[in-house]
């Protein structure tokens, strides 16, 4: 059987899921629309027609396809949402799942919306796995939140607006041909990154709506055919049993982690580690640090002169720790990224890449002190991972931080699947 229907019959009837997994989804939906909400912008000209669905933060209201692509920019503008889905699931899974809430004609229960998310999220990621994990696919030059999360916002859809398993088929086919996104914004500090989770909401949403229309998607989409996502996208690399491996008993938002820095997530370990040895500025002669090729080519610039670059840099990412207690959205500031403590410490870094290492292994760290101590630290779960989550405290800190003024906001969505009706989120966005 294609992995298609499987996919195609959990999303249209999935099993009850359990409360540790609704208590997630209510953490990234909450986590997700802070990070939009800081990053909200309004659209450029020409990018947007009129409509009911909100532009998040702007008091401005568009069609539920753009309101998709331009909520999803703005939640993966200041890399801040969550990492280890698709990988930027929330950034994709989220906007399409709120632009539904704007086309239904009924109420729509917290607990339906947070299924369609969790529903979302399942499927980004199992495009991800299948495409060999983000190591390989991410190597192989693609951004796997645009080519992989296309089929998380398509399924999340899908599951708001009601398809059957037929249609729902043919709108995860159909989100194939949106599939998109390439790393070359990696060498210049383009920002285009984080369009590819606008444009993967907005395709995604659009493909359900073109099967709830009636349009046919490929059936063999997922089949080692040529033509098909897997064998053009992974190669040798594919996967496709990952499509349905431990379907709907394992839930991939529980290996999601949530951001406590507004940096990549690659860098964040080293962050914690240098945070670890609580070293002061003027007691560092060398701070080496051992990473892996994939580590190295995506984080290891040290241009700092535009906010993406210095997001992609973990040189940069180790000196705000050390200088300013935090890699927070502060400590990305212009004033800071300029200042040249930073760059002095960024000149005391060495970095050494190690083939041994896999893709996101996370790196090593020795620190040679003026004193000439040598003291090592490597972070293998990195604060805001599933292994070491953050607190409620810190998540609503973190997003109070970023949305001042949204308490109200933020109550719904902590009790959300004690709601009858999901779409009272929308003014309130």
């Amino acid at each position: 059987m294609t992995p298609l229907l499987p996919l195609a019959e959990l999303i249209s009837k999935p099993p009850p899921l359990p409360t540790d997994v609704v208590e997630r989804a209510k953490r990234h939906l909450l986590d997700t629309l802070g990070a939009a909400l800081a990053g909200a912008v309004a659209p450029a000209p020409g990018l947007s027609g009129p409509g009911n669905a909100p532009i998040w933060g702007t008091g401005l209201a568009v069609a539920p396809r753009d309101a998709a692509l331009l909520n999803g920019v703005a939640a993966h503008a200041l890399e801040l949402d969550d990492t280890g889905g698709c990988d930027h699931s929330g950034a994709v899974v989220v906007p399409a799942a709120l632009a539904c809430l704007s086309l239904a004609d009924r109420p729509v229960s917290g607990s339906e919306l947070l299924e369609a998310v969790v529903l979302g999220y399942d499927v980004a990621r199992r495009a991800l796995e299948a495409c060999g994990g983000y190591a390989a696919h991410n190597e192989a030059g693609w951004h796997s939140t645009g080519t992989c999360g296309t089929f998380g916002a398509a399924a999340a859809s899908a599951r708001l607006l009601g398809l059957d398993s037929t249609r729902t088929a043919h709108a995860l086919g159909l989100a194939a041909g949106f599939s998109g996104g390439l790393w070359a914004f990696v060498h210049d500090g383009a920002v285009s990154k984080r369009l590819h989770a606008g444009r993967a909401a907005e395709g995604g949403l659009t493909a359900a709506l073109l099967a709830a229309s009636g349009t046919s998607g490929p059936g063999r989409i997922f089949d080692d055919v040529w033509g098909g996502f897997l064998r053009t996208y992974a190669g040798a690399d594919a996967d496709p049993g990952a499509l349905t491996r431990d379907l709907g008993t394992v839930w991939r938002i529980s290996r999601c982690s949530i951001k406590p820095y507004a940096s990549c997530r690659s860098t964040h370990s080293s962050i914690d580690a240098i945070g670890g040895l609580d070293l002061r500025f003027g007691e560092i002669a060398r701070i080496h640090v051992r990473l892996s090729p994939l580590v190295a080519d995506m984080c290891g610039g040290r241009d700092v002169a535009t906010l993406s670059r210095a997001q992609l840099s973990l040189p940069y990412g180790i000196a705000a720790r050390i200088l300013y207690g935090d890699a927070d959205l502060a400590a990305y500031a212009p004033e800071r990224r300029g200042d040249p403590r930073a760059a002095a410490l960024m000149d005391l870094i060495d970095l050494e890449v190690d083939p041994e290492l896999g893709g996101i292994d996370e790196p090593a760290l020795t620190v040679t002190t003026t004193s000439g101590a040598v003291r090592r630290a490597r972070v293998r779960d990195p604060l805001g991972s599933p292994a070491n989550p953050l607190s409620d405290e810190r998540l609503l800190a973190k997003f109070h931080g970023l949305a001042p003024g949204r308490e109200r906001l933020a109550e719904q969505v902590m009790t959300l699947d004690a709601h009858p009706d999901a779409r009272a989120l929308l003014p309130l966005l």
